[in-house]
C-alpha cells in the first residue's frame, strides 16, 4: 500500500523529535495523519496504518486494537540496543542475531519486549503486515530533545571523554530525517519484518569524540579510574551514562543496513555527517559541513567539568603518596 494510496494513519508519540518529523513528512504528502488517542480502541478504526513510537506506554493494547480494527500495517519503533552490547557480539549486528539487551537498561529492555509483542501480533494475524524499525542512536539539531528520543538515546552513544582513544568503540548516528524516511518508507514499501535503520558504516571512536566534544581535551585515564570517574560524575547529574549501560561505552554495536538498503531505502547523512549537524549551538550550525568537520578535528583548549577534573588530581596525589 504506497503512500499514495494510504487514506489514514495514526501516529503514537507524534510529540518527539522523531515523531514531527515523520507527521511532517506524511502530511508533505497528502496523507492524513492522526495522533494516538488515549483509547486505542476509538483512535484505530478506519486506519490504514498504525505507527508506534512510544518509548514507554505498553504496546500491547495498542496492537490488539489493530488486530480488532482490521488494521493491515503495523510500523512499531525499535532499537539497535536489544542485541547489544557483548564482548562476544558479532559486528555488524544484522537482524537475525538473538534479542539479548543488557540487563538493567531499561530502554533496550522495553524495546525488546516491544518486539516480542509484535512477533506474537503477527503471528496472530497473518494476512497483516508488521515492519520493526531497529534504529540507531538518533541525533536532532542542536541537541534538542535528546531525552525524548524514543529509540537508541544519543547519550548511550556518545563517546566518553575520560577514557584512552584506543578504547574507544566505532561509533553510529543516525540523523532525525533518516529515521523518519524510513518510517514513512516502511510504508510506502508496506515492509513487513525486522530492519536495522543505521548510516552506512560507523566513524571511529576518537574521531566521534572529536567532532562531538569540539573545543574540549578529553583525558586518557586508566580504566579503572575512567570507569569510577564516570560513575561519580554521572551519578551528580554531569553527564556519563547508568552503570547498567556501560558495556555499550566498551564494545562496538554497530548496524548493519543492508537489509533496509536493499528494499531501496538510502541515508541521507553518515554518522560523521550527522554529528555535525546536530552539534549544539545556532553559530555551529551555519558552517558549512565541510568547515564544522575541520573546525571540530582541529579544535583544542578547554577543560572538563571540576567534578572530573577533581577525580584526576585526587588520583594522582595518592600515586604520589604512595611511590613516596
Amino acid at each position: 500500500m504506497p503512500v499514495a494510496t494510504v487514506q489514514r494513519v495514526v501516529v503514537r508519540h507524534p510529540g518527539s523529535p522523531l515523531g514531527r518529523s515523520v507527521v511532517a513528512a506524511l502530511r508533505g504528502r497528502g496523507v492524513d495523519v492522526h495522533e494516538a488517542a488515549s483509547s486505542p480502541k476509538i483512535s484505530l478504526e478506519h486506519v490504514d496504518v498504525f505507527v508506534d513510537l512510544d518509548p514507554a506506554g505498553p504496546a500491547g493494547p495498542w496492537l490488539d486494537a489493530a488486530g480488532g480494527a482490521g488494521v493491515a500495517h503495523v510500523v512499531v519503533a525499535s532499537s539497535a540496543l536489544v542485541s547489544v552490547a557483548w564482548a562476544d557480539n558479532r559486528a555488524p549486528l544484522t537482524e537475525d542475531l538473538a534479542l539479548r539487551p543488557n540487563p538493567g537498561v531499561s530502554v533496550a529492555a522495553a524495546a525488546a519486549e516491544r518486539e516480542r509483542l509484535v512477533a506474537e501480533w503477527a503471528d496472530g494475524h497473518p494476512s497483516g503486515r508488521a515492519a520493526v524499525l531497529r534504529f540507531a542512536p538518533v541525533l536532532v539539531p542542536g541537541g534538542d530533545g535528546e531525552r525524548d528520543e524514543p529509540v537508541s538515546p544519543a547519550s548511550i552513544g556518545r563517546p566518553s571523554l575520560l577514557r584512552a582513544a584506543e578504547t574507544l568503540p566505532p561509533v553510529q548516528a543516525l540523523h532525525v530525517d533518516d529515521a523518519a524516511s524510513a518510517v514513512v518508507h516502511a510504508i510506502d514499501e508496506r515492509l513487513d519484518g525486522t530492519f536495522n535503520v543505521a548510516p552506512d558504516g560507523s566513524v571511529p571512536g576518537d574521531t566521534a569524540r572529536a567532532l562531538t566534544a569540539a573545543g574540549i581535551v578529553p583525558i586518557g585515564l586508566p580504566e579503572r579510574v575512567a570507569w569510577l570517574a564516570e560513575r561519580w560524575a554521572h551519578g551528580l547529574g554531569l553527564g556519563g551514562v547508568e552503570r547498567a549501560a556501560e558495556p555499550y561505552r566498551l564494545h562496538p554495536w554497530v548496524a548493519a543496513n543492508d537489509r533496509l538498503r536493499a528494499t531501496g531505502w538510502a541515508p541521507s547523512y553518515t554518522s560523521e555527517e550527522a554529528i555535525v549537524a546536530c552539534r549544539k549551538g545556532s553559530w555551529w550550525r551555519e558552517l558549512s559541513p565541510q568547515r564544522r568537520q575541520e573546525v571540530a578535528l582541529g579544535a583544542s583548549g578547554g577543560v572538563l567539568v571540576a567534578a572530573v577534573v577533581g577525580v584526576v588530581l585526587a588520583v594522582r596525589r595518592a600515586r604520589r603518596g604512595n611511590a613516596g
